[in-house]
C-alpha cells in the first residue's frame, strides 16, 4: 500500500513540474513587467520638469526661476525637486535638501549627459533615500545641467505590494496545481479495470 502511495505521489511530482517551471516563469514575467511600468512612470513628472527648467535656462532665464518653490527634504517629502548645475558640475541653484545641503550628483552621470544629452537614473545619495531622476543638458549662454527628481518611496511600497500579490499566486497556483494532479492520479488508477482483455 505504501509503495503504492509513494508512486502515486512520484508520478505525479513529475507531472507538476513542468506545470511548475510553466508558473513560475509567468509569475517571474508579470512581475518584472509591472515592476518595469511602474518604475518608468515615476520618471514621466521629472522629465517635463527637467525639459521645461533646461529650455528655460537657454534662454537666459535666472536659475531659481526654474526651482519648484519650498527646499524638499529629500529624506523625507514626496514632493519634485529641481537643481540647477553649470556646465563645470558646479552647483548654481538647488530645490533638494539633504541633512540641510544639497546632495552631489554623482560626477559620471554628468559625463553621460554630456555625451547623451539626457539620461534618466535611480539616484541614491544615501542609503534609504532613492528617487526617480531625469538629468538634462541645456545650451544658451551659460550652459549647464538640470536634474529633475521625486522620492521613490510611494513606487517602491506598491512594487513590494505586487511582489507579495504575485508570491502568493504562484504559491497557490502551484499547490492547486499539484493538488489536482495528484487527485487526477489517484481516480486514473482506481477507475482503471484489473483485468486485461485476452
Amino acid at each position: 500500500m505504501r509503495a503504492t502511495r509513494r508512486t502515486l505521489i512520484r508520478t505525479a511530482v513529475i507531472r507538476w513540474l513542468p506545470l511548475a517551471c510553466v508558473v513560475t516563469a509567468l509569475a517571474g514575467l508579470v512581475y518584472l513587467s509591472v515592476q518595469q511600468t511602474l518604475r518608468l512612470s515615476a520618471n514621466d513628472p521629472q522629465i517635463q520638469l527637467a525639459e521645461d527648467a533646461g529650455a528655460a535656462l537657454a534662454t537666459g532665464q535666472p536659475p531659481q526661476s526654474v526651482l519648484p518653490g519650498a527646499p524638499v527634504d529629500l529624506a523625507t517629502s514626496l514632493r519634485p525637486f529641481v537643481i540647477v548645475l553649470r556646465d563645470s558640475g558646479e552647483l548654481v541653484a538647488s530645490s533638494a535638501t539633504l541633512h540641510g545641503q544639497s546632495p552631489v550628483i554623482p560626477a559620471g552621470v554628468l559625463a553621460y549627459v554630456r555625451e547623451h544629452g539626457e539620461e534618466r537614473v535611480t539616484w541614491q545619495p544615501e542609503v534609504g533615500v532613492r528617487s526617480a531622476a531625469v538629468v538634462v543638458r541645456y545650451a544658451g549662454p551659460q550652459p549647464g545641467f538640470v536634474l529633475a527628481g521625486r522620492s521613490l518611496r510611494e513606487v517602491e511600497y506598491r512594487e513590494q505590494q505586487m511582489l507579495q500579490l504575485v508570491a502568493v499566486a504562484w504559491v497557490a497556483t502551484l499547490l492547486i496545481g499539484f493538488v489536482g494532479l495528484l487527485i487526477a492520479e489517484y481516480l486514473g488508477r482506481t477507475a482503471a479495470p484489473d483485468w486485461v482483455a485476452a
